[in-house]
Protein backbone atom coordinates (compact mmCIF):
# COMPACT_ATOMS: atom_id res chain seq x y z
CA UNK A 1 0.00 0.00 0.00
CA UNK A 2 1.19 3.24 -0.82
CA UNK A 3 2.34 5.68 2.16
CA UNK A 4 -0.02 7.92 3.32
CA UNK A 5 0.97 11.80 3.01
CA UNK A 6 0.72 12.44 6.90
CA UNK A 7 3.16 9.93 7.18
CA UNK A 8 5.72 11.34 5.05
CA UNK A 9 4.97 15.12 7.05
CA UNK A 10 5.74 12.66 10.44
CA UNK A 11 9.15 11.44 9.06
CA UNK A 12 10.27 15.16 7.76
CA UNK A 13 8.46 17.03 11.37
CA UNK A 14 10.90 14.20 13.17
CA UNK A 15 13.78 14.49 11.03
CA UNK A 16 14.06 18.13 11.18
CA UNK A 17 13.21 18.34 15.08
CA UNK A 18 15.26 15.41 15.82
CA UNK A 19 12.99 13.67 18.68
CA UNK A 20 9.16 12.40 18.55
CA UNK A 21 7.70 14.91 21.53
CA UNK A 22 8.32 18.32 19.05
CA UNK A 23 7.18 16.53 16.05
CA UNK A 24 4.25 15.13 17.87
CA UNK A 25 3.45 18.98 19.13
CA UNK A 26 4.26 20.89 15.48
CA UNK A 27 1.50 17.98 14.33
CA UNK A 28 -0.99 18.28 16.90
CA UNK A 29 -1.02 14.71 17.95
CA UNK A 30 0.83 12.95 21.20
CA UNK A 31 4.16 11.23 21.51
CA UNK A 32 2.73 8.54 21.74
CA UNK A 33 0.97 8.32 18.69
CA UNK A 34 3.49 9.61 16.58
CA UNK A 35 5.49 6.42 17.91
CA UNK A 36 2.92 4.19 16.77
CA UNK A 37 2.81 5.58 13.29
CA UNK A 38 6.53 5.54 13.09
CA UNK A 39 6.76 2.29 14.02
CA UNK A 40 4.00 1.02 12.04
CA UNK A 41 5.37 3.00 8.36
CA UNK A 42 9.04 1.62 9.55
CA UNK A 43 7.20 -1.62 9.04
CA UNK A 44 5.20 -1.50 6.42
CA UNK A 45 7.81 -0.28 4.23
CA UNK A 46 10.73 -2.85 6.02
CA UNK A 47 13.34 -0.36 6.64
CA UNK A 48 14.51 1.66 9.49
CA UNK A 49 14.11 5.20 9.25
CA UNK A 50 15.82 6.43 12.06
CA UNK A 51 18.39 5.63 14.32
CA UNK A 52 17.41 5.96 17.95
CA UNK A 53 20.82 7.61 20.72
CA UNK A 54 20.08 9.04 23.24
CA UNK A 55 20.63 12.25 22.35
CA UNK A 56 17.62 11.97 19.43
CA UNK A 57 16.94 10.51 16.26
CA UNK A 58 18.84 10.50 13.71
CA UNK A 59 18.09 10.10 10.13
CA UNK A 60 18.88 6.94 7.58
CA UNK A 61 19.26 7.66 4.19
CA UNK A 62 15.94 6.08 3.85
CA UNK A 63 14.71 8.45 6.43
CA UNK A 64 16.37 11.28 4.96
CA UNK A 65 14.71 10.38 1.16
CA UNK A 66 11.41 10.20 2.72
CA UNK A 67 11.80 13.67 4.50
CA UNK A 68 13.54 14.99 1.24
CA UNK A 69 10.73 13.75 -0.53
CA UNK A 70 7.91 15.43 1.67
CA UNK A 71 9.72 18.69 1.85
CA UNK A 72 9.49 18.57 -2.23
CA UNK A 73 5.56 17.77 -2.07
CA UNK A 74 5.22 20.66 0.64
CA UNK A 75 6.52 22.65 -1.69
CA UNK A 76 4.03 21.62 -4.42
CA UNK A 77 1.20 21.62 -2.44
CA UNK A 78 2.45 25.51 -1.30
CA UNK A 79 2.61 26.36 -5.24
CA UNK A 80 -0.72 25.11 -6.14
CA UNK A 81 -2.46 27.57 -3.03
CA UNK A 82 -0.59 30.18 -4.57
CA UNK A 83 -2.05 29.68 -7.56
CA UNK A 84 -5.60 29.15 -6.83
CA UNK A 85 -5.25 32.40 -4.75
CA UNK A 86 -3.33 34.08 -7.62
CA UNK A 87 -6.20 33.17 -10.41
CA UNK A 88 -9.02 33.56 -7.38
CA UNK A 89 -8.27 37.33 -6.95
CA UNK A 90 -6.52 38.23 -10.69
CA UNK A 91 -9.16 39.20 -13.04
CA UNK A 92 -9.57 36.73 -15.99
CA UNK A 93 -11.48 35.29 -18.00
CA UNK A 94 -14.99 35.94 -20.28
CA UNK A 95 -16.89 39.03 -19.38
CA UNK A 96 -20.07 39.40 -21.01
CA UNK A 97 -20.91 43.20 -21.03
CA UNK A 98 -24.10 44.45 -22.60
CA UNK A 99 -25.17 48.35 -23.14
CA UNK A 100 -27.15 50.18 -25.43
CA UNK A 101 -25.18 51.14 -28.55
CA UNK A 102 -25.60 55.30 -27.70
CA UNK A 103 -23.97 54.13 -24.62
CA UNK A 104 -21.15 51.88 -26.36
CA UNK A 105 -20.01 54.08 -29.05
CA UNK A 106 -20.08 57.37 -27.07
CA UNK A 107 -19.21 56.39 -23.52
CA UNK A 108 -18.15 52.74 -22.67
CA UNK A 109 -15.62 52.07 -26.16
CA UNK A 110 -13.00 54.31 -24.77
CA UNK A 111 -13.32 52.69 -21.65
CA UNK A 112 -12.35 49.50 -22.50
CA UNK A 113 -9.36 49.94 -23.78
CA UNK A 114 -8.26 51.28 -20.92
CA UNK A 115 -9.54 48.18 -19.31
CA UNK A 116 -7.92 45.84 -21.10
CA UNK A 117 -4.74 47.39 -20.91
CA UNK A 118 -4.77 47.31 -16.91
CA UNK A 119 -6.46 43.46 -17.06
CA UNK A 120 -4.81 42.28 -20.21
CA UNK A 121 -6.12 38.44 -19.20
CA UNK A 122 -10.03 39.38 -19.40
CA UNK A 123 -11.57 38.75 -22.47
CA UNK A 124 -14.74 40.98 -23.04
CA UNK A 125 -17.54 39.89 -25.15
CA UNK A 126 -19.82 43.01 -25.82
CA UNK A 127 -23.80 42.63 -26.59
CA UNK A 128 -25.09 45.83 -27.87
CA UNK A 129 -28.59 45.86 -26.85
CA UNK A 130 -31.54 48.13 -26.46
CA UNK A 131 -33.25 45.10 -24.43
CA UNK A 132 -32.62 44.49 -20.80
CA UNK A 133 -30.54 41.53 -21.30
CA UNK A 134 -31.58 38.44 -18.33
CA UNK A 135 -28.22 38.69 -16.56
CA UNK A 136 -30.03 35.85 -14.04
CA UNK A 137 -29.66 33.29 -17.18
CA UNK A 138 -25.85 34.68 -17.77
CA UNK A 139 -26.90 36.37 -21.08
CA UNK A 140 -24.24 38.72 -19.62
CA UNK A 141 -22.04 39.53 -16.62
CA UNK A 142 -22.62 43.25 -16.42
CA UNK A 143 -25.18 45.58 -17.59
CA UNK A 144 -24.30 49.25 -18.26
CA UNK A 145 -28.07 50.73 -18.36
CA UNK A 146 -29.62 54.08 -17.84
CA UNK A 147 -32.94 53.70 -16.21
CA UNK A 148 -35.18 55.04 -13.09
CA UNK A 149 -35.79 51.28 -12.02
CA UNK A 150 -33.00 48.74 -12.18
CA UNK A 151 -34.25 45.14 -11.89
CA UNK A 152 -34.82 44.36 -7.81
CA UNK A 153 -32.67 40.74 -8.48
CA UNK A 154 -29.58 42.41 -10.08
CA UNK A 155 -26.77 44.27 -7.75
CA UNK A 156 -24.79 47.32 -9.02
CA UNK A 157 -24.14 51.52 -8.64
CA UNK A 158 -25.84 54.16 -9.35
CA UNK A 159 -22.85 56.34 -11.24
CA UNK A 160 -24.27 59.52 -12.09
CA UNK A 161 -27.33 60.92 -13.88
CA UNK A 162 -27.99 61.57 -17.77
CA UNK A 163 -29.39 64.94 -18.95
CA UNK A 164 -31.18 65.28 -21.70
CA UNK A 165 -32.26 68.69 -23.66
CA UNK A 166 -33.61 69.48 -27.11
CA UNK A 167 -30.61 70.11 -29.82
CA UNK A 168 -31.12 71.75 -32.97
CA UNK A 169 -28.56 72.86 -36.14
CA UNK A 170 -26.18 75.55 -34.59
CA UNK A 171 -26.32 77.46 -38.11
CA UNK A 172 -30.25 77.90 -37.57
CA UNK A 173 -31.43 81.33 -36.53
CA UNK A 174 -33.64 82.17 -33.34
CA UNK A 175 -34.57 79.56 -31.27
CA UNK A 176 -35.95 77.18 -33.90
CA UNK A 177 -38.71 77.44 -32.97
CA UNK A 178 -39.36 75.35 -29.80
CA UNK A 179 -41.98 77.34 -28.21
CA UNK A 180 -43.77 78.34 -31.24
CA UNK A 181 -44.20 74.94 -32.49
CA UNK A 182 -42.88 75.87 -35.79
CA UNK A 183 -39.63 73.41 -36.08
CA UNK A 184 -40.25 69.98 -37.22
CA UNK A 185 -38.70 67.21 -34.63
CA UNK A 186 -37.12 64.10 -34.24
CA UNK A 187 -38.73 61.79 -32.14
CA UNK A 188 -37.92 58.45 -30.60
CA UNK A 189 -41.16 55.86 -30.92
CA UNK A 190 -43.46 54.91 -28.51
CA UNK A 191 -41.65 51.26 -28.52
CA UNK A 192 -38.41 53.76 -26.66
CA UNK A 193 -38.12 54.19 -22.99
CA UNK A 194 -41.65 53.21 -22.70
CA UNK A 195 -43.04 56.33 -24.78
CA UNK A 196 -41.22 58.89 -22.48
CA UNK A 197 -39.53 60.95 -25.58
CA UNK A 198 -42.66 60.08 -27.41
CA UNK A 199 -44.90 61.97 -25.09
CA UNK A 200 -42.35 64.81 -24.41
CA UNK A 201 -42.60 65.65 -28.32
CA UNK A 202 -46.12 65.37 -28.67
CA UNK A 203 -46.20 67.63 -25.65
CA UNK A 204 -44.26 70.37 -27.49
CA UNK A 205 -45.15 69.28 -31.32
CA UNK A 206 -48.42 68.39 -33.53
CA UNK A 207 -48.25 64.89 -35.11
CA UNK A 208 -47.58 67.16 -38.32
CA UNK A 209 -44.50 68.38 -37.12
CA UNK A 210 -43.13 65.07 -36.76
CA UNK A 211 -40.83 64.51 -39.53
CA UNK A 212 -39.25 61.58 -38.41
CA UNK A 213 -39.46 58.58 -35.52
CA UNK A 214 -37.29 56.20 -34.46
CA UNK A 215 -37.66 52.80 -32.85
CA UNK A 216 -33.98 53.01 -30.92
CA UNK A 217 -31.92 56.47 -29.27
CA UNK A 218 -29.66 55.50 -32.27
CA UNK A 219 -29.93 57.57 -34.89
CA UNK A 220 -31.34 60.47 -32.87
CA UNK A 221 -28.17 62.62 -33.56
CA UNK A 222 -27.48 62.03 -37.03
CA UNK A 223 -30.63 62.72 -37.96
CA UNK A 224 -30.86 66.21 -36.48
CA UNK A 225 -27.47 66.94 -37.72
CA UNK A 226 -28.69 66.39 -41.24
CA UNK A 227 -31.40 68.93 -40.33
CA UNK A 228 -34.27 66.13 -40.12
CA UNK A 229 -35.72 68.13 -37.47
CA UNK A 230 -34.45 69.35 -33.68
CA UNK A 231 -34.99 67.12 -30.80
CA UNK A 232 -33.84 65.54 -27.47
CA UNK A 233 -30.93 64.17 -27.59
CA UNK A 234 -28.21 63.26 -23.79
CA UNK A 235 -26.54 66.07 -23.50
CA UNK A 236 -22.81 64.33 -23.13
CA UNK A 237 -23.61 63.47 -26.93
CA UNK A 238 -25.00 67.19 -27.99
CA UNK A 239 -23.05 69.48 -25.99
CA UNK A 240 -19.46 67.92 -27.92
CA UNK A 241 -20.63 68.55 -31.59
CA UNK A 242 -19.84 71.79 -33.28
CA UNK A 243 -22.91 70.76 -35.41
CA UNK A 244 -25.80 71.63 -32.56
CA UNK A 245 -26.84 73.78 -30.42
CA UNK A 246 -28.87 73.23 -27.17
CA UNK A 247 -32.19 74.81 -27.37
CA UNK A 248 -32.93 74.05 -23.56
CA UNK A 249 -31.50 73.82 -20.77
CA UNK A 250 -31.54 70.17 -19.24
CA UNK A 251 -35.17 68.78 -19.37
CA UNK A 252 -35.95 67.23 -15.89
CA UNK A 253 -38.58 64.90 -17.37
CA UNK A 254 -35.63 63.21 -19.80
CA UNK A 255 -33.32 62.95 -16.83
CA UNK A 256 -31.73 59.02 -17.04
CA UNK A 257 -29.72 57.34 -13.98
CA UNK A 258 -27.02 55.14 -15.33
CA UNK A 259 -26.49 52.42 -13.02
CA UNK A 260 -23.46 49.47 -13.65
CA UNK A 261 -25.42 46.21 -12.70
CA UNK A 262 -24.44 42.54 -12.32
CA UNK A 263 -26.66 39.26 -10.94
CA UNK A 264 -25.60 38.94 -6.51
CA UNK A 265 -23.82 35.40 -7.39
CA UNK A 266 -21.23 37.54 -9.71
CA UNK A 267 -20.29 40.44 -7.95
CA UNK A 268 -17.17 38.91 -6.34
CA UNK A 269 -15.90 37.76 -9.24
CA UNK A 270 -12.66 39.11 -10.22
CA UNK A 271 -13.37 40.63 -13.64
CA UNK A 272 -17.00 42.06 -12.52
CA UNK A 273 -15.17 43.31 -9.42
CA UNK A 274 -12.64 44.97 -11.22
CA UNK A 275 -14.86 46.04 -14.19
CA UNK A 276 -17.03 48.04 -12.11
CA UNK A 277 -14.54 49.76 -10.22
CA UNK A 278 -12.86 50.81 -13.50
CA UNK A 279 -16.32 52.08 -15.11
CA UNK A 280 -17.19 53.94 -12.15
CA UNK A 281 -13.85 55.45 -11.90
CA UNK A 282 -13.20 56.35 -15.56
CA UNK A 283 -17.52 58.10 -14.67
CA UNK A 284 -16.08 60.02 -12.60
CA UNK A 285 -14.58 62.58 -14.24
CA UNK A 286 -17.46 62.78 -16.88
CA UNK A 287 -20.30 63.78 -14.64
CA UNK A 288 -20.21 67.67 -15.55
CA UNK A 289 -20.74 66.37 -19.21
CA UNK A 290 -23.28 63.84 -18.24
CA UNK A 291 -25.28 65.80 -16.15
CA UNK A 292 -25.50 68.40 -18.59
CA UNK A 293 -23.45 71.02 -16.57
CA UNK A 294 -20.35 71.32 -19.17
CA UNK A 295 -23.07 73.36 -21.63
CA UNK A 296 -24.17 75.97 -18.87
CA UNK A 297 -21.21 78.14 -19.51
CA UNK A 298 -20.76 78.74 -23.16
CA UNK A 299 -17.39 79.44 -22.89
CA UNK A 300 -17.00 76.37 -21.72
CA UNK A 301 -19.15 74.51 -23.73
CA UNK A 302 -17.04 76.20 -27.02
CA UNK A 303 -13.60 74.31 -25.74
CA UNK A 304 -15.09 71.38 -25.03
CA UNK A 305 -16.83 71.10 -28.40
CA UNK A 306 -14.55 69.90 -31.02
CA UNK A 307 -16.29 66.76 -32.59
CA UNK A 308 -17.23 67.69 -36.48
CA UNK A 309 -19.95 65.39 -37.81
CA UNK A 310 -18.33 64.05 -41.37
CA UNK A 311 -20.47 65.73 -44.26
CA UNK A 312 -21.89 68.64 -42.51
CA UNK A 313 -20.76 72.03 -41.78
CA UNK A 314 -19.68 73.62 -38.61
Amino acid sequence: MPVAWDEFRLVQAIAERGALAPAASHLGINPSTAFRRLAAVEAELGARLFERHRSGYVATPAGEAMAAAAARMEEEVARFDREVADRAHTPSGLLRVTAAATLVTDLLMPMLGRFRARYPKVQIELVTSEEALNLSRRDADVALRATHDPPPNLVGRRLTTIAWAIYGLARQEGDGGVDSGEADWVSPSEAVAGGLFARFVAARAGPERIALRLNTVQGLCEAIVEGVGIGPLPCYRGDRLAALRRLSGPEPELAGSLWLLTHPDLRHAARVRAFMDHVAGEVGPLRPALEGRQGEDPSSRASARREAVPGTQS
